[in-house]
């Protein structure tokens, strides 16, 4: 099986290429949401973000995003800190997934997939792009929220240009209705590599 990974900058609508390739019938695992599940269920990794960064990191046992959220995207020293107790555990988690499924390929869908230096783990790469004001204003509309925190998120991602030099496919997402295309085409390429 290929295991191929999925990445690109926060608003650079990879989840959107992810659904694409879901639609072909390829399972993705969202390495995103999974981190979020985890933060909140799995008691070890609760108690492992508490010793880091202390008790206001989960209020009432819920995970105090917006405390973390300002300690992580501000400070890279802290993101790299969360990512190293959170990145572990979602990988097993991924291992364990990979074994139940059955078809060709499957996607791991990660926006720090370079940062955390997990590439090597993976057969095929591929980036997702979009100009830098598209990905703003798409976050800027997802979440709500202001201009220079969506800055401070990107600024925290690796750029393009270094996430494309060691892709395998790069798609830009500017127009979706390309988009259907490119991924169609891509997926034919992966399938034949399965082969």
């Amino acid at each position: 099986m290929i295991i191929v990974g999925l990445t690109g900058g926060i608003g650079s609508g990879k989840t959107t290429v992810a659904k694409l390739f879901e639609s072909l019938g390829i399972p993705v695992f969202y390495a995103d949401d999974e981190a979020k599940k985890l933060m909140q269920t799995s008691e070890i990794l609760k108690s492992k973000i508490s010793a880091t960064f202390g008790d206001k990191a989960y209020l009432n046992n819920t995970l105090n995003r917006a405390y973390l959220a300002d300690l992580v995207f501000t400070d890279k020293a802290n993101l790299n800190r969360l990512n190293a107790l959170v990145h572990p555990e979602v990988k097993r988690h991924f291992i364990n997934w990979v074994s139940q499924q059955s078809t060709p390929y499957v996607i791991y869908e990660n926006a720090i997939l370079f940062e955390t230096n997990s590439a090597s783990q993976f057969d095929f790469i591929i980036t997702v792009t979009a100009n830098i004001e598209t990905r703003i204003d798409r976050i800027i509309n997802r979440d709500n929220v202001a201009r220079q925190m969506v800055l401070d998120r990107i600024n925290n991602q690796w750029k393009d240009e270094d996430k494309i030099k060691l892709s395998d496919a790069v798609i830009v997402n500017e127009n979706t209705v390309n988009l259907n295309i490119v991924v169609k085409n891509l997926h034919k390429k992966i399938l034949s590599l399965s082969v």
